[in-house]
């Protein structure tokens, strides 16, 4: 029996989780704990899908159906989406859904990722892909939203299609998120965290029109990396044995119909506002109530946990401030060749003009390179770290889980033993018709007490499985990620040493 501690009060076991409110927000390459086969589950997450595009002729609207990086001179890998101008909101083919006169879609001039196929088992031939496609406006004003085109290929046979396909809205993948939330994170398993909500994303949306064309490629923007963000979330989601096959996940992805409106998740409403001083209450018992970790994996790893979070904010904040600067250098490249063209126009000579044209044409091109850098740097690098981000977030939650569990066992434990107390003082006084009562009381605490133990028991086994598995997938992701962000840094490099030697005869002519 464990020793008596005070504690605060009895929690809630389905105390109702909230979401952040705002869109904004170690050693990486740790190694891991034991090896694969030792896990209870052989199914790892899947890591964030890295996406490829072509570079012809320096853009990034077409996405190869394959990722490969045999050489240099293969096609970069681009970003989620690559808004190299202002972004286009014509209307664009929903196949199956179906457009009505308040129906805006939410087309880009970007690419849209192919996700990798998700391994389920140890099995190569069992396989759940799943993706996100076509974001769409629907209605006008405040009560417009976005729907989103979930389209699932798979060959398992608990779902009764092979290829199929549901429109879900944001609020939906929220919704599905509490549900799993409210079966698992009390039993220690690890929930990949579904996108923030973000109140000022939302009203840009809600507010675009045909006319604000800065504010729509803005608004168009956000919905790209929430649509990408959405369907990495579904996919760590089918990555993991357990959620893979969870009811609630199923009637998500192949229920074609609409789907109970997730009340809950909503920012503005009375829930939200409830939701968010229960989350105030939770962070202010994370720092108050210190637990005596007496379990010395748990202590290393919330430190390692912990200086990972930092590092990897740390890095996010630098890539984030990377791509701005990547992105206001491209403006200025393109600045400078137009002044350039028209300086050429006006030079007499006909060799020195015909240079700076040269030279204004090779901006251009390296303006276009800029940009594609910047994207990468956003949505291949940037995006997953803001991922893992999350991750490590849903990795302290349940972490806090455990330590709810712990202080619902020693309040157990601080009820029993003032039933004792009481049953015996009332065996002292010789009051027979009460004594019968505390002793039923006792036995009732004392079942309560070996039911938190075994709670707490059976949450600390699980929290290292899953921990396990997580770092064993983290670590390969991460290297392949890098690397593949690496080789499309390197061959946008390559292509811009091509133009500048192309261009050096020419200034060399100039008599």
């Amino acid at each position: 029996m464990a020793d008596i501690k005070e504690s605060p009060p009895l929690f809630d076991t389905n105390e109702t989780k909230v979401d952040d409110l705002d869109d904004d927000d170690e050693d990486i390459f740790a190694s891991a704990v034991q090896d694969q086969n030792q896990l209870e589950d052989s199914s790892p997450y899947n890591g964030v899908s890295t996406i490829q595009a072509e570079l012809p002729k320096l853009t990034l609207r077409d996405a190869p159906e394959e990722n490969s990086f045999s050489s240099v001179s293969s096609p970069a890998p681009g970003p989620l989406s690559s808004p190299l101008g202002p972004m286009s909101t014509d209307i664009g083919d929903l196949h199956d859904v179906p457009i009505n006169d308040n129906t805006d879609v939410l087309s880009t001039n970007v690419m849209q990722p192919q996700s990798p196929d998700v391994v389920l088992t140890d099995s190569s031939d069992v396989f759940l892909k799943i993706t996100v496609t076509s974001p769409q406006k629907i209605g006008d004003g405040m009560g417009a939203y976005v729907a989103y085109k979930v389209e699932t290929k798979t060959n398992m046979p608990i779902f009764r299609k092979r290829n199929f396909s549901v429109i879900r809205r944001f609020s939906d993948f929220l919704g599905l998120h509490d549900k799993l939330t409210d079966k698992y994170l009390r039993n220690g398993r690890i929930i990949p965290p579904a996108p923030e909500k973000s109140v000022i994303g939302t009203t840009k949306i809600k507010m675009s029109g045909d006319k604000n064309q800065e504010q729509n490629s803005s608004s168009t923007e956000f919905i790209e990396k929430r649509r990408a963000a959405l369907e990495r979330y579904l996919n760590r989601t089918a990555a993991h044995p357990v959620l893979s096959v969870d009811p609630d996940f199923r009637e998500f992805l192949e229920a074609d119909m609409e789907l109970p409106k997730a009340t809950n998740t909503s920012a503005l409403s009375g829930k939200g506002v409830m939701r968010l001083f229960n989350k105030v209450g939770e962070t202010v018992n994370k720092i108050t109530y210190k637990m005596d970790e007496t379990d010395k994996w748990f202590e290393e790893k919330t430190s390692q946990i912990d200086s990972l979070d930092v590092q990897l904010r740390a890095l996010h904040s630098a890539v984030d401030t990377l791509t701005n600067q990547r992105r206001e250098l491209a403006t200025c490249t393109g600045a400078t060749a137009r002044s350039i063209a028209v300086l050429g126009h006006g030079e007499p000579g006909a060799s020195l003009g015909r240079a700076l044209a040269q030279l204004a044409e090779t901006l251009e091109k390296v303006e276009v390179i800029r940009r594609a850098q910047s994207n990468s740097d956003l949505y291949q690098f940037g995006e997953m770290l803001r991922d893992y981000v999350a991750l490590i977030g849903a990795i302290k939650d349940v972490f806090h889980e455990r330590v709810k569990v712990f202080q619902n066992w020693q309040h157990a434990q601080m009820m029993l033993n003032k039933k004792r107390e009481q049953k015996a003082r009332l065996e002292q006084s010789g009051r027979t018709d009460k004594t019968s009562q505390a002793a039923t009381e006792v036995i009732e605490w004392e079942a309560k007490v070996d039911r938190g133990q075994e709670e707490f028991d059976n949450i600390s086994k699980m929290i290292k499985k899953e921990v396990e598995r997580f770092e064993l997938v983290r670590v390969e992701d991460f290297k392949k990620q890098l690397t593949e962000y690496l080789e499309s840094m390197l061959q946008y490099q390559n292509q811009l040493i091509k133009y500048w030697e192309s261009f050096l005869p020419e200034a060399r002519a100039v008599a």
